[in-house]
């Protein structure tokens, strides 16, 4: 901590979108005192007057009514997180506080001109997922967290109070971070958007496709968490099936893009996964099913 920083220091939550408006709720439940929401007018503007008036805050677009506040979140989008820094670094002293940003692929550095003015910076990222209309709460969830030694401790210990675990990434790892955090979420939603396309091949619609899906998925994820990928894996691949495989293989001709990513996890089930007559399996998926 800071020298004059109090245990539980006032933040103010900048940008109010999901990330933000999940964030304000988790720090609030945790006793924090939230000083402000800044956010700019626009179409954001009204979940910034809702958010800030849940969290018992002010809103502003001026980042000086927030002041008072020790930390600054930011929870803007990647694009926007250099600008929101040189805008507040105008616009607050700077001397003895923290400023963090959430981005899973940038590293701290975004926040250079804070840093500059005299604050202390780090990137603290959630491993969670924020759409309209879920706050999920953060208790359990993985905390990315590197910046400057400071600002590290104070994101740690706010980390700790809401309920999540904090770990230290290496700035030249931060994309590749993204990325496997991209294929948990919403790459993962894309697959299972693609299932719909398969299931309507079936003559499943797509809400019921969902519901049905559902078990099974959730299945899935319990098997993963207790064994693992290899001990989780089942099907035609493991069993080496493969006059069933082409018949996936023809029938998802109908379908283009299932096609393709049947083809790409086929193949990385053969090289990362237990399977049976892998030759046979590999000349299957080399020639796409031909």
């Amino acid at each position: 901590m800071l020298p004059a920083m109090v245990a539980r220091p006032r933040i103010a939550i900048v940008g109010a979108g999901n990330l933000g408006s999940a964030l304000a709720v988790s720090l609030r439940q945790a006793g924090y005192k939230i000083a402000a929401v800044i956010a700019r007018r626009g179409a954001s503007w009204r979940n910034a007057r809702k958010l800030a008036k849940a969290a018992g805050a002010s809103v502003s677009t001026d980042p000086s009514d927030a002041g008072q506040a020790e930390v600054f979140w930011l929870c803007v989008p990647d694009g926007e997180i250099a600008r929101a820094a040189r805008t507040l670094a105008a616009g607050v002293e700077w001397k003895g506080k923290v400023a963090l940003h959430s981005s899973g692929a940038l590293a701290s550095d975004e926040l250079t001109p804070l840093r500059a003015r005299g604050a202390a910076v780090a990137s603290v990222h959630p491993l969670m997922t924020f759409v309209p209309g879920s706050r999920p709460l953060l208790a359990g969830v993985p905390f990315a967290i590197e910046g400057d030694s400071t600002a590290v401790r104070v994101a740690r210990r706010i980390v700790r109070d809401v309920g999540g675990s904090a770990y230290s990434i290496r700035k030249a790892d931060k994309a590749a971070y993204h990325a496997w955090g991209t294929f948990a979420s919403p790459l993962f939603t894309a697959l299972l958007a693609t299932m719909e396309q398969v299931a309507a091949v079936a003559g499943v619609k797509p809400k019921e496709a969902r519901q049905r899906m559902i078990p099974i998925l959730l299945q899935t994820l319990a098997n993963y968490a207790a064994f693992g990928a290899p001990g989780s894996f089942s099907g035609p691949i493991i069993r080496g099936d493969v006059d069933t495989v082409k018949r996936h293989l023809r029938v998802l001709r109908k379908v283009p893009a299932a096609h393709e990513v049947y083809l790409s996890l086929a193949l990385a089930a053969l090289s990362r996964l237990p399977a049976r007559n892998k030759r046979l399996l590999k000349q299957v998926i080399d020639s796409r099913g031909d």
